[in-house]
């Protein structure tokens, strides 16, 4: 199989977190495409992604699968020997979905479009507005303030244990930096989450 990703993006990280935590990196073959210089909008890449976006899971049949959860929602089901982060129970299935939706909506699109619009970056290919990208940056850091209360009496975003929610939060929190939001002293619950997640040995893939 192979992972089409761009190494820096959150998406992709989300999905080489979740591949290390259940054993499984060595499935998939990671193709590097570079974002920046366009390579997703290039016919070949847009072949397998009508949506331009990384990453893609290609399996060995072919089949393309996008979409960050999808992937991982595949690798969930097709290695049920491995630690299941997307839950065991229907109660913790449908809390892991909820987190990972606000996670999605209230934390990861802001952060994103609060990058787009005040950097740049995609400019050749976007009109950036400034003053949205400034409200999109605050929205992020009211989310921010959110997790910390979340997480002053929780060592885990849900379910009392490592959860797919958790990557998520991570490498948008990991993220953040990007639109100069760091996690310190000033919000000690989110931060001493963060510092445990990252001291995990999938943090660093």
């Amino acid at each position: 199989m192979k992972l089409y990703e761009t190494k820096t993006a959150p998406n992709p990280r989300r999905v080489r977190m979740f591949l290390a935590e259940k054993g499984l990196l060595d499935k998939v073959e990671c193709v590097e495409v570079d974002i920046q210089k366009g390579e997703n909008l290039q016919p070949e890449f847009v072949a397998k992604n009508p949506m331009k976006k990384v990453p893609v899971l290609e399996l060995d049949d072919g089949t393309c699968i996008a979409e960050t959860m999808a992937i991982c929602r595949y690798f969930e089901e097709a290695y049920p020997n491995t630690p299941k982060l997307l839950g065991e129970s229907a109660k913790e299935q449908a809390l892991i979905e909820q987190w990972s939706r606000w996670l999605d909506y209230y934390y990861f699109v802001p952060c994103g479009m609060g990058f787009q619009h005040t950097s740049g970056y995609f400019k050749d290919r976007m009109t950036p507005n400034q003053a949205w990208g400034e409200a999109c940056i605050a929205e992020t850091r009211q989310f921010m303030a959110f997790l910390n209360e979340h997480l002053a009496e929780r060592e885990f975003i849900c379910c009392d244990k490592l959860t797919a929610a958790d990557l998520t939060a991570f490498a948008v929190t990991a993220f953040a930096r990007v639109i100069q939001l760091r996690v310190d002293e000033n919000l000690p619950h989110l931060n001493k989450w963060y510092q445990q997640i990252k001291a995990r040995p999938s943090a660093q893939v």
